[in-house]
């Protein structure tokens, strides 16, 4: 599977050994292909080079285990509707064109109401769900 992910958990994965790196780390060894465009990769750069400056090395050793997608398209039209703010759509158009099938930020504010949702072929995640629908599979009741 193909999996966006945006810029705020690039952030958490480069400044601390926690459940998000971990996470990616999880889903690369799970056989998932794990998806940034270079919209993203900037934010988490900057972001990390002002608020945690020795993340930015972490980071720059994460890129090469992630795939860039391209450069997203400038096709607004297709989430002109969604309550999203400008600068979140570009993240969503990236996973769209890069054909991922999920896309996961720990952006409750802007995404939270479409997680659970299905956007332009893209199902929208928390790292908690992308990590109990995709990581553990489907679960048995006893």
């Amino acid at each position: 599977m193909r999996i966006f992910v945006d810029a705020n958990l690039l952030f958490s994965a480069a400044k601390s050994d926690g459940a998000i790196r971990q996470l990616l780390q999880l889903l690369r060894r799970a056989g998932h292909k794990v998806v940034v465009d270079g919209y993203v990769l900037e934010e988490a750069r900057r972001n990390l080079a002002h608020k945690f400056p020795a993340g930015v090395q972490v980071l720059e050793a994460l890129v090469p285990t992630l795939e860039l997608g391209g450069t997203h398209p400038d096709n607004l039209a297709l989430v002109s509707k969604l309550a999203l703010p400008d600068k979140d759509k570009p993240v969503l158009l990236a996973a769209i064109a890069a054909h991922c099938q999920a896309l996961v930020t720990g952006d409750q504010t802007h995404f939270g109401p479409l997680f659970g949702q299905r956007v332009g072929g893209v199902d929208i995640h928390s790292p908690r769900t992308l990590a109990e629908q995709i990581l553990a599979g489907p679960r048995t009741r006893k």
